[in-house]
């Protein structure tokens, strides 16, 4: 009875600890993850790199004076609009139904 009880304990310490760590841990679980979900949604003014650009194109943003910055986002339309003759690049997103367009011109 007294290895079961101990067995448990440990499982749960185990598991409440995981759950700390990964709410809290500021270099990776939740704040990873959201860091990089924010990392491939720019805002507008954000200059980013462009991941397979003719295929599934994958944002992510970078510093403005990296040379890795390929482009800068300049406009977000509706799903159904275009982006205006002023941007060189646009890439279609939907997320849970809802779609856009971002607009960017190249660096």
């Amino acid at each position: 009875m007294l290895k079961s009880a101990v067995i448990v304990i440990a499982v749960f310490g185990a598991l409440g600890y995981w759950v700390w760590d990964y709410n809290t841990d500021p270099n990776g679980g939740k704040a990873k993850k959201e860091a990089e979900a924010a990392s491939h949604n720019p805002s507008i003014g954000d200059c980013v790199k462009v991941e397979d650009p003719h295929g599934s194109p994958v944002p992510t943003v970078v510093d403005c004076d990296s040379p890795e910055a390929e482009y800068k986002m300049g406009d977000l339309v509706v799903a159904g609009q275009q982006c205006g003759s002023e941007y060189d690049y646009g890439i279609k997103v939907t997320r849970r139904g809802l779609g856009h367009t971002m607009c960017f011109t190249k660096l």
